[in-house]
This record gives structure tokens, sequence and C-alpha cells, in this order.
């Protein structure tokens, strides 16, 4: 695959994100789309890092790395909001304004 191919997927990836991330009210589907936004960056970081220098594994190691904090975000995310809508049965981001700090 070529590294325009790469590149373009990652944009796709970037911009149905950045759509779900602006069009959506529900936590949930915002915590959604700013992974998907995440994960179009962390496919365009790995294709540039296997087009300059596929031979050493520093690439492969960052990506690895920025998937798992990324599993550890959703995690903890999903966690807050589970218990956001156990507490107070709120699930959209209009009713959730009294968590700033």
């Amino acid at each position: 695959m070529s590294l325009e191919a790469f590149l373009l997927s990652a944009s796709a990836l970037f911009a149905v994100g950045l759509y779900g991330a602006l069009s959506q009210q529900s936590i949930v589907m915002l915590m959604m789309g700013l992974e998907l936004m995440v994960n179009g960056i962390v496919v365009a970081g790995a294709a540039f890092w296997f087009h300059v220098s596929p031979t050493e594994p520093d690439g492969q190691v960052v990506v690895l790395v920025a998937i798992t904090v990324m599993a550890l975000e959703m995690a903890m995310g999903f966690a807050v909001v589970t218990a956001l809508f156990r507490a107070r049965d709120v699930d959209v981001t209009d009713d959730a304004g009294d968590l700033r700090g």
C-alpha cells in the first residue's frame, strides 16, 4: 500500500471522527468520535514512520504505546460516563455541565 493510500485512510478516519464529535450530543458518541480522530492521527504517523525508516521498530513501539494509552483513556471515560448515568440518569453533554472544575 502506498503512502498516499494510508494518508487518505487516515484523513477519512479523522473526518468521520470530527463529524461524529461535532454532531453528537451523547457523551459516548462524542468519545467515539474523538477516538476515531486519534486513530486517524496514529494511522498517519505509522504510515510516515514506515516510509521513512521501515527497518527500525521505533514506529511500531510508539503506535503500540499510543493504542494502549487510547484503550486506557476510553476505559476511564466509559467508567465516568457509566457512573454519571447511574447517579443522575444523564447521557448527553448539555445535562452534564456541572462536571466543570
